[in-house]
Order: structure tokens, then sequence, then C-alpha cells
């Protein structure tokens, strides 16, 4: 089964079992796996900062890297929490500037 394209429109916090935190660029869909993740103490806590984000480049660059690189999972089929990385260069540069146009971080 292949999966579909997943378009972001959010940030979420998502904090660790050992206490520290990231911030994630998502969507209401796997905020909904991350809720089920927290649930089955995969990680400590998730929660939404900033819905209905603007689709800039740097959006379009991350969600692309992310659905090349990551499969996502379902509520049936979540066996583990995978953090998304953020390589440093174009990734890590489109993540830091959806953050800083969001004013988060």
């Amino acid at each position: 089964m292949s999966q579909s394209y997943q378009t972001f429109d959010m940030i979420e916090e998502v904090t660790r079992n050992d206490g520290s935190s990231y911030y994630e660029i998502t969507n209401v869909e796997q905020n909904g796996i991350a809720e089920l993740a927290c649930d089955r103490g995969m990680i400590k806590e998730v929660r939404i900062l900033q819905l209905n984000i603007a689709r800039t480049q740097a959006l379009k660059t991350y969600e692309e890297y992310i659905n090349k690189t990551y499969t996502f999972p379902t509520l049936t089929n979540l066996k583990e929490w995978t953090e998304w990385d953020k390589p440093k260069g174009k990734i890590r540069d489109a993540y830091d500037l959806i953050l800083k146009s969001n004013r988060i971080g």
C-alpha cells in the first residue's frame, strides 16, 4: 500500500520522555498520531503551537523532504515514535525559516 503525500499546516511542540522538547512542522493527522504516541508512553507530551501556517517555499521544501524520507505511521500501525531529522543545509534552513516566520523558537 502506498502512502499519500502529506501537506503540512501546523507547528507543534513535542516533549520527549527525558523532558527535552523540539518543534515539528506537521498536520492534523500526524498530530493525532503524536497524541496516540503520547498515550502509549512513546513521548511525554505534544501540543499545537500554530495552526494554518503559510504555504511558503520553505514549507514546501521541508514537506517534500519529509514525504520522500519517512513513512507515516497510522493509528493502527504505530509501533514507535520517530523524530524527523533536520539535516544541515537546505532542509535545516527551510525548517528554521518556517519557525522564524511563525515567531517560534
